[in-house]
């Protein structure tokens, strides 16, 4: 039986291209997901879950919005039953730059990544508390390295940090927490750039040792592995799901080198 049979698992940002492979992933394996989000295109997400076999609930909310999240939780308790998982995937960002960054997106981009994902956790550990549990964030590799979207980047890293203060706080609960951190993921969002310039994905590629971006089912196994049994002793961790991208600048080192590689 899959470890993951009968569990509610709570998916944010679950109507987009990662959280759409993580409800799937999870919901395959005999989960019931507890799919949230702030566009309304979550409910017709969830209506082809459910035709796929796959017991599942939606729940329109901004995460940075405490009491639209207290009030969405609410809702997959009472449908579905205490939350066992918590997939804290939402985020986005509002500035690529100090410059074009203003206080008003700053507050956006600190409240809808890491204040809403404390929000979120604050919730779902109250339900783990009595059974144990797992929280697995997607945070990025801007939270690990200065690679631009600045607001964003401070808030994926305070996330790093929030986890391992719910592994260290939460562990005698029998609640593990863990963070994945990806690099360039290939969603809806980069099909929409690479109509406006076609040659960008390219462009990236040369800085990923496997000479590819993401995809959004290499978050949902790296997932799915974090929350299973089979990571039981995991917690804490920060796991780069990157193609290559943090272990080292492949450009440099193919300029200094001299080597094609």
């Amino acid at each position: 039986m899959s470890d993951f049979a009968g569990k509610v698992v709570a998916v944010t940002g679950a109507a987009g291209g990662i959280g759409q492979e993580l409800c799937r992933g999870f919901g395959a394996q005999g989960a019931k997901i507890a799919a949230l989000d702030k566009s309304e295109t979550v409910h017709d997400f969830v209506a082809a879950l459910k035709s796929d076999g796959i017991e599942a609930v939606a729940a329109v909310a901004d995460i940075a919005n405490e009491g639209q999240v207290a009030d969405a939780f609410s809702g997959f308790r009472k449908a579905l039953g205490g939350i066992d998982i918590l997939l804290n995937n939402a985020g986005f960002s509002a500035a690529s730059s100090l410059e074009l960054s203003s206080p008003e997106s700053w507050r956006k981009d600190i409240e809808g990544n890491l204040n809403g994902a404390y929000y979120c956790a604050r919730l779902a550990v109250e339900d783990m508390k009595q059974t144990g549990g797992a929280i697995v964030t997607t945070g990025s590799v801007n939270g690990l390295a200065s690679l631009g979207d600045p607001a964003y980047s401070a808030a994926k890293a305070g996330l790093i940090s929030l986890t391992k203060a719910l592994a260290m706080e939460y562990g005698r609960f029998d609640i593990r927490a863990n963070i994945i951190c990806p690099g360039t993921v290939r969603t809806p969002i980069w099909t929409e750039r690479v109509k406006r310039n076609p040659e960008i994905l390219e462009q990236l590629v040369k800085w990923y040792p496997l000479r590819r971006v993401v995809d959004p089912v290499d978050i949902a196994n790296a997932a799915l592995f974090l929350a299973s049994d089979a990571a039981a002793a995991i917690s804490g961790a920060v796991l780069p799901v990157d193609c290559g991208l943090s272990a080292g600048n492949i450009v440099m080192s193919r300029e200094l080198t001299l080597a094609d590689f």
